[in-house]
């Protein structure tokens, strides 16, 4: 029996199809499901804090808004992050596959928008954020605090997009965990990384977020346990996946990924020295 499990479990990404259905050349994949999906579980959780909870003064209408804003930093920032970060030279020769979803490299071929930077994504949302901020005289922090631990629950159908698409596996182990993964050509068994950042960087670090929530009094400063968390659970999950072939390890042993997540970290540890040190100003006075 448990032989039959493992038999099953190992070969599942190849009995998935990522497409939904096809028309001629074009073709609706679950990962773009996957991201409507996303998004919506974090409007509603965020529309659910501000029913129940009392500290936050913005209104529905702005959380759509913000959303939207949002929506596009993600979409802009994770695409131009994934060109930057992870595949420069290809795009240098290539501009148009920028944003069009087409390859033009040998003729003419409907991909969709293939590519996309989670840290590009960040980056993305907030300046989104400040550009919303600027604009309509929000507080960038209490809108931080808000999204912040609804944000992970999200993420979690986005890497199971990454998991139906057979796409940014994991390293070859020889644990029986391990799977087949058509994309990485050949016959080993690799980590499902992907299904370990849906539950790592999803729904853990979405539990830890949302049952600490009350207990942050300085404003901002879940921005900054966001950053952190975030950035230590992918750090440590990034040695179970596989780097990209074209880029390898950058530094020693560490991915770019893991550069990424470090700074990311050091970014979140700067928030909260930096609202601590607000914090305590404002007390005095």
């Amino acid at each position: 029996m448990a032989n039959q499990f493992w038999f099953w479990w190992q070969h599942i990404p190849e009995n998935l199809n990522p497409v939904i259905f096809r028309i001629g050349s074009f073709r609706l994949q679950y990962y773009g499901l996957m991201y409507l999906i996303a998004f919506a579980i974090t409007y509603f959780l965020v529309i659910y804090r501000i029913k129940t909870e009392k500290n936050f003064s913005i209104s529905r209408d702005q959380v759509e808004s913000i959303m939207t804003y949002m929506i596009i930093g993600v979409i802009l920032g994770g695409r131009l992050g994934y060109i930057f970060f992870y595949n420069l030279h290809y795009y240098i020769k290539h501009p148009l596959e920028t944003f069009l979803p087409f390859e033009f490299a040998n003729g003419i071929k409907f991909t969709g928008i293939s590519g996309m930077s989670y840290h590009g994504g960040l980056i993305g949302v907030i300046i989104s954020l400040v550009i919303w901020v600027k604009k309509y005289k929000g507080d960038f922090w209490e809108i931080a605090d808000l999204w912040a631990p609804a944000i992970p629950l999200g993420y979690t159908f986005g890497r199971i997009g990454n998991f139906i698409n057979g796409e940014l596996y994991g390293r070859i182990t020889s644990l029986p965990i391990g799977m087949y993964f058509p994309k990485a050509g050949d016959m080993a068994l690799r980590h499902p990384s992907q299904l370990y950042e849906a539950f790592f960087e999803g729904i853990f670090l979405f539990v830890i977020l949302w049952n600490i929530r009350k207990k942050i009094k300085i404003k901002g400063m879940m921005l900054g346990c966001y950053l952190m968390g975030y950035g230590i659970v992918r750090f440590f999950i990034e040695f179970f996946r596989q780097p990209d072939a074209h880029i390898g390890y950058v530094f020693l042993w560490f991915s770019e990924g893991q550069i990424l997540c470090a700074l990311m970290v050091m970014a979140g540890i700067g928030f909260f020295v930096f609202l601590m040190y607000a914090n305590k100003n404002r007390s005095k006075i």
